[in-house]
């Protein structure tokens, strides 16, 4: 059988308000424009992504059970809970795929609660810091664990 070529991007609470939540912080770039180059770095490499967004973490959850047949990988920003939410960590670990960890802004220069990350020890792939443009270093470092190679 041959593996998926598609990646599940999960995006968490309060991420559908890019652009203009705290711009300061998470720049001026939309869940769209995030949606967007997720999807043109993953057909670079011949993928297809299939996005979710929710400030609800049942939908989610099912979300990521979904992707254990569909899915090659993960990524996932996952907001607020990723200090916050086990099951979230929980079923990122019970599907069993690779996940890619990222976040906008760098956590660790923010307040201390946002220091610990619940998924950061089932991630193979963490980017912090580096704006929208971390989700394409993302996916570009989650298909080379996906496929076994580096592409440079």
């Amino acid at each position: 059988m041959t593996a998926p070529r598609r990646l599940l991007l999960v995006n968490g609470p309060n991420l559908n308000l890019l652009g203009t939540r705290e711009p300061g912080i998470y720049g001026a770039q939309t869940l769209v424009d995030v949606e967007a180059l997720v999807a043109e770095t993953a057909r670079k490499h011949g993928f297809d992504v299939d996005a979710v967004q929710s400030n609800h973490e049942g939908v989610l959850l099912d979300a990521i059970h979904a992707a254990r047949e569909e899915c090659a990988g993960i990524v996932i920003n996952p907001g607020g809970l990723t200090h916050t939410s086990v099951v979230l960590r929980d079923a990122l670990a019970a599907v069993d795929l690779p996940v890619a960890e990222v976040h906008i802004s760098n956590v660790l220069e923010r307040e201390p609660f946002r220091h610990h990350s619940y998924v950061a020890d089932v991630a193979v792939v963490h980017v912090v810091g580096e704006g929208v443009a971390g989700y394409a270093t993302a996916v570009d470092r989650l298909i080379e664990v996906i496929t076994g190679r580096a592409d440079g």
